[in-house]
């Protein structure tokens, strides 16, 4: 089981952080960011996974800036109250919070080497290409990032892998299509899946889709975060 912990920003700001721990020792962490819901069952389920294949994982309250301790299922209030919050989300100090989840998990590193990479759903997914660009991580990987493109002038500094569905209805092909015209070096896979097919219990959730992008992001980070 993981457990909150606290994280420091750069400017002073204090977040709460879902971590998880692996049962042996690692060289390996990872950021999980959040979709529009928070650190909520689902993100905490993805953190607990990523600890039980051997990685160190947290998960930034990135919310907490705006309303601390946002934790929210998917009926239809609390779809609204996601695309209110993600309304008044400011992605420059996102990139500020991230950093201190990659400076926590640094800490594991101080006797050897250490690599951190970030995964990142929804927003998260557009958040992993802007740590990628910006951040002292070793990967990345995006899933579903909606607004990456908003983001194409930035070019990543370490590998990304972009995960896509292909009846996406908040994501244009035409978007996926721009991303890999300009970005020839992202690895970038598209699915027969509509959006968040990778959640669980979701009602664009597609198991073979899930697994089949699990089983490439987790070939991605052994490769790279070594």
């Amino acid at each position: 089981m993981g457990e909150m912990v606290r994280l420091h920003a750069k400017d002073g700001h204090t977040l709460d952080a879902y971590a998880a721990q692996p049962g042996a020792p690692t060289t390996a962490g990872l950021v999980i960011v959040q979709e529009i819901f928070g650190v909520n069952a689902h993100i905490r389920d993805v953190a607990e996974g990523y600890a039980e294949d051997g990685f160190v994982t947290i998960a930034p309250a990135l919310f907490d800036r705006i309303e601390p301790g946002v934790d929210l299922g998917y009926s239809d209030a609390e779809m609204q109250r996601g695309r209110q919050l993600a309304g008044k989300f400011d992605p420059e100090r996102a990139v500020d919070d991230i950093a201190a989840a990659v400076e926590w998990l640094r800490v594991f590193g101080r006797f050897g080497p250490f690599g951190v990479g970030v995964v990142g759903y929804c927003l998260g997914g557009t958040m992993a290409w802007l740590s990628a660009a910006r951040l002292p991580i070793d990967a990345a990987v995006g899933y579903y990032g909606g607004n990456i493109t908003r983001y194409l002038g930035e070019r990543p500094k370490v590998p990304v892998m972009l995960h896509f569905g292909e009846q996406d209805a908040h994501i244009p092909a035409s978007d996926v299509d721009k991303i890999a015209e300009q970005h020839r070096e992202v690895q970038i896979f598209r699915y027969p899946a509509g959006h968040a097919f990778n959640r669980e219990g979701g009602a664009s959730y597609s198991a073979s889709c899930a697994m089949r992008a699990r089983e490439r992001t987790l070939d991605f980070l052994r490769e790279h975060l070594r």
